[in-house]
């Protein structure tokens, strides 16, 4: 008898589980209800990408001047001296005009041979090219900080005078541009997120919250026309120059989640 009743609880519990899957499986959702969500579900989003772009231009208050010599002689080593003495002559200079030593950095070495080009004839006639060396060419180009730009003009007339004869290029830039880059982020980020609410306005949403931010910025120097130019020795006395403006570029590119 004990055994009998051990055996019928036993089934018992055995048919529970499928009655009652059995049962939920028989359960229709009324007609026209949705679905509900599990609240732990993660549930698509409507996201909008957005890239903005901000510029702030300042006067700039330091200079980057890229200047040296060129020196020509018949040997690799007669080359090198002359541009080597004609270089401490610049350094001389540019001292005496108030540039720091550690305002002043060797920006380009180099030594290359020169060729000509002759032509010849052999005993036939037949004429044909060939390279001659003519000599070497050594160039040293040094990179100046000047951080008084009332003083630029100056530096450039002293580079010519003690015997610099070469000038790649002036560059403008803010020594200290924290604040100005600071400004254009903070206009960048205000744009993209002016432009996402108005795309999400117009789709009839609006927007939730921010999801991700990137960023870039890009520092644009003003360079001066007479780039990459051999200076003239009769430049006028305190060279003209005018920094104008300089700017910092600001990009940021923003995910936005949208929401009815």
């Amino acid at each position: 008898m004990k055994h009998l009743t051990l055996s019928a609880v036993a089934l018992v519990m055995a048919l529970a589980p499928a009655a009652c899957a059995q049962g939920a499986s028989a359960y229709t959702a009324p007609a026209g209800s949705s679905p509900m969500a599990h609240p732990n579900s993660i549930q698509p989003e409507t996201t909008l990408q957005i890239s903005a772009e901000a510029r702030v231009d300042r006067a700039p208050d330091i200079a980057f001047v890229t200047a040296g010599v060129t020196e020509e002689r018949a040997t690799a080593s007669e080359a090198m001296a002359a541009q080597s003495a004609a270089m401490n002559g610049v350094f001389e200079a540019l001292r005496a005009a108030g540039i720091a030593d550690r305002d002043m950095q060797t920006s380009g070495l180099s030594l290359q041979p020169r060729y000509d080009y002759v032509e010849t004839a052999d005993r036939e006639g037949v004429k044909r090219g060939v390279q001659k060396l003519a000599g070497y060419v050594a160039s040293n180009q040094v990179t100046v900080r000047v951080r008084d730009l009332a003083r630029l003009g100056d530096t450039l007339d002293s580079l010519v005078s003690s015997g610099g004869n070469t000038l790649s290029g002036v560059n403008f830039a803010i020594d200290d541009d924290k604040e100005v880059r600071n400004e254009a982020r903070s206009k960048a980020m205000k744009d993209a997120i002016a432009k996402a609410e108005l795309y999400a306005s117009a789709s009839g949403l609006r927007v939730a919250r921010i999801v991700t931010i990137s960023e870039g910025y890009e520092h644009t120097p003003q360079p001066m026309p007479m780039a990459r130019m051999a200076m003239a020795s009769d430049m006028m006395e305190s060279t003209p120059v005018a920094g104008g403006e300089v700017g910092v570029t600001a990009n940021v590119s923003v995910l936005f989640e949208l929401t009815k």
